[in-house]
């Protein structure tokens, strides 16, 4: 199974708004992208706007071919704007407004009731629904019992982490990777890969999908985009 690349392009619209105007455009980012060998387009539509925009998303729908994975906050704006432009995915975050990025996994577990409205809401949409969520039997189950197709694996304590601690934070993915599996749910992965830690997490066979933005496009700034998506592309390929 080929193993797919979904490139969040947030960060190009952090540069943009740190300035204000047009420039530089995140969907000019999502299409060079699709050219380069990603297989999706994520974008995180934020409470505060901090990065992208209701008119990205509008243009993003629009202009680029390749399906868009929503990250979004389990609120009633953002399922309404979901439910609106009916991306093909739909991945539910946790959100804190204090936050540089996203901290870590959702607590499905605890918000079991709360999440339940909008992962029916966005299914009976026919939006794929994920929940980005910690690598725990315990958010495993409670994604099962919830009826999501899709987890997204919290790989941020993985990519921070090094020797003995890293390979057991690697081995609890796999494990929870197999555990989805098992009852159903494609999993994926991602949060803080680079160039040096993506291959041990591309070789989990049962992942069929990772996202990365914020390296790919600090990377750009010194390579270009088109050559820092080919090569996680290409490292993604040789782990499998």
């Amino acid at each position: 199974m080929k193993l797919r690349l979904g490139v969040n392009i947030d960060h190009v619209a952090t540069i943009r708004n740190a300035r204000g105007g047009d420039h530089p455009d995140p969907v000019r980012a999502a299409i060079l992208a699709a050219k380069a060998g990603a297989d999706g387009i994520t974008a995180h539509l934020r409470e505060d706007r901090r990065h992208i925009t209701d008119n990205d998303i509008d243009r993003l729908m629009a202009e680029i071919d390749l399906p868009l994975n929503l990250e979004m906050a389990a609120t009633e704006e953002m399922l309404e704007i979901a439910l609106r432009h009916r991306p093909h995915a739909a991945c539910i975050v946790p959100e804190k407004r204090e936050e540089r990025t996203t901290e870590g996994g959702l607590d499905a577990a605890g918000q079991h009731n709360h999440l339940a409205y909008f992962v029916d809401k966005l299914g009976a949409a026919n939006i794929r629904v994920s929940l980005f969520i910690e690598p725990s039997e315990e958010q495993v189950a409670a994604a099962v019992r919830l009826g999501a197709p899709v987890v997204e694996f919290h790989t941020g304590r993985y990519a921070h982490l090094d020797g003995e601690a890293r390979a057991n934070e690697l081995t609890r993915i796999a494990d929870c990777a197999a555990l989805a599996v098992k009852n159903g749910i494609e999993p994926h992965a991602g949060h803080g890969l680079t160039f040096d830690n993506v291959v041990p997490v591309a070789a989990i066979p049962q992942v069929a999908e990772l996202n990365i933005g914020h390296f790919l496009i600090g990377e750009a700034i010194f390579t270009g985009l088109d050559a820092s998506v080919r090569r996680m592309r290409e490292l993604m390929d040789a782990a499998r």
